[in-house]
């Protein structure tokens, strides 16, 4: 990644981390209290972690990399934000869970960690801000160990063509990928609308579902799942209902249009 591009969206997430610490939205006072935040198919799509090592690339607060440590794994959280992972750090204490957490550019985790894992795990939001979708499947096919899996969930590149204001494409944005990227000017953040950034300019790319999968074949994983979902993890649009269950989890209601808002992968590497 350009280092400016890398400098900008860094500086972003250092000033939205403490917001996301103190928002309702994450709501870490339960989560400690033992509340997961993987959505309900993550656990039976993935296969049991127990005695895996796991590594979860750009973690962020590390709950995602948290709920697998109680699951049994013994985790790795990595995001190139040091504010995030001060914050990880902090709230596996709280939960009195063992984890690592690493501060480091995804596209550096090979050379930075200097080993292999038997899972390696990216959750929701994360390749949006990424230019580089062949180089990070190649960094991802080098951190799992031979015969280990690595699973993937995402929100649906179709959100980046959906109007704010409802279930309609908008116009203005393309599907496919552009390699300039998407500056976006927003001051506002997804967990909390009132707020006023300063660090509000950021840069993200789409990479549609197909050239995900393309590169992670490229990299020699191989696809064993890919599934399309109809619930997101947060309300973007307010006519969305919630789902009945633990889970944060939102979809359409009757009446609306039933598009996929989240996608899962999960691939494996071959024992040569």
């Amino acid at each position: 990644m350009d280092e400016s591009h890398l400098d900008l969206n860094r500086r972003s997430w250092d000033e939205r981390t403490p917001l996301h610490v103190a928002s309702p939205l994450y709501d870490l006072d339960s989560f400690v209290a033992g509340r997961s935040t993987l959505h309900p198919f993550e656990p039976a799509e993935l296969g049991p972690v127990e005695g895996c090592t796991l590594l979860h690339l750009q973690c962020h607060l590390g709950t995602d990399t948290l709920s697998w440590a109680r699951r049994g794994a013994t985790v790795t959280g990595l995001d190139f934000s040091g504010a995030s992972i001060e914050a990880a750090t902090k709230l596996a204490a709280q939960c009195g869970l063992e984890a690592t957490f690493v501060e480091a550019n995804v596209y550096d985790a090979a050379e930075v960690l200097g080993e292999t894992y038997d899972v390696v795990y990216t959750g929701l939001g994360a390749l949006n801000w990424l230019n580089d979708v062949d180089a990070w499947a190649d960094v991802v096919a080098h951190l799992v160990a031979p015969g280990g899996r690595f699973y993937l969930l995402e929100f649906h590149p179709l959100l980046f063509v959906l109007s704010d204001d409802d279930l309609v494409l908008d116009p203005t944005f393309s599907y496919f990928h552009d390699p300039a990227g998407i500056t976006v000017e927003d001051p506002s953040d997804y967990a909390d609308a009132t707020v006023q950034l300063e660090e509000r300019r950021t840069i993200e790319w789409a990479h549609t579902i197909g050239d995900v999968v393309t590169a992670l074949i490229d990299a020699g994983l191989e696809i064993q799942m890919l599934r399309e979902h109809d619930v997101i993890a947060f309300e973007p649009w307010p006519f969305l209902q919630r789902v009945d269950g633990e889970a944060a989890l939102w979809r359409s209601p009757a009446g609306k249009a039933h598009v996929p808002l989240e996608y899962s992968l999960l691939a494996t590497k071959p024992v040569r």
